[in-house]
């Protein structure tokens, strides 16, 4: 995948504020961070706890809504939508792989990953057709009948990974994907995600791991709510 070039803008947070109340305690959770992301871009997003990446997780994924500032979203102005509007935007443009996986007990890998497709009214024997394919992405076709707990953490998060994908969403994002995972397994999910970036798709990583971070082409910090830094990553761990 070409990492120069012209790319178009997918998300665009312009002067974006959060505000929480404690109490009495006004808490900036975000103040005033602006910031562009083009397609194909792959972004890991850190800082310490308190810094505010949680808060700029839960506005990128529409999951939340700021206080105030603008949050462009493939052209669309996402930031003051309502709860079902959001909910639209999320299940047609954000794929979302999280920390603890996400995934239902009681359902097989397949049905797991086919699952957004049905609240978009997809077909079955397309939902499954998707689906297995989706799987066969993150190496996990041999598996697709396996409930989670006959799966390892990784299969899971291979799983979840290919959930958020189903879609072809205009993001994936993922929160801390490595957390609850070994060093040997992090290495692989991260690969699956450089896979992923190489065919095209726009990455966001929250995470405090350096060594996670690294993969990524373009590293953002935040501190006390605001960007401290925004840089390229000249050396990108790159996968296996």
């Amino acid at each position: 995948m070409e990492e120069n070039g012209t790319q178009s803008e997918v998300i665009r947070i312009e002067d974006l504020h959060k505000i929480y109340f404690l109490g009495n305690q006004q808490v900036n959770a975000l103040d005033g961070v602006s910031l562009s992301i083009k397609k194909n871009d792959y972004i890991a997003i850190m800082g310490p706890s308190g810094s505010g990446k949680s808060t700029m997780m839960n506005i990128l994924g529409c999951l939340d809504t700021p206080t105030s500032g603008k949050y462009i979203l493939g052209g669309t102005d996402v930031s003051q939508m309502e709860d079902s509007e959001l909910a639209d935007v999320r299940n047609r443009q954000i794929g979302f792989v999280f920390q603890s996986f996400n995934l239902l007990p009681r359902y097989s890998a397949l049905e797991n990953v086919a699952l957004p497709l049905i609240y978009c009214g997809t077909p079955e024997r397309e939902r499954i057709d998707l689906g297995t394919k989706a799987l066969e992405v993150v190496g996990l076709s041999d598996r697709m009948d396996h409930k989670p707990n006959e799966l390892s953490g990784g299969q899971r998060q291979r799983v979840a990974i290919a959930r958020a994908i189903i879609n072809n969403p205009t993001i994936i994002l993922a929160d801390e994907p490595t957390g609850n995972l070994d060093t040997k397994t992090s290495i692989e999910i991260m690969n699956i995600f450089e896979k992923i970036w190489r065919s095209g798709n726009t990455i966001i990583i929250v995470t405090h791991e350096e060594d996670i971070s690294r993969f990524a082409r373009r590293i953002v910090r935040l501190r006390d709510g605001k960007i401290e830094s925004d840089t390229q990553n000249p050396n990108p761990t790159l996968a296996q």
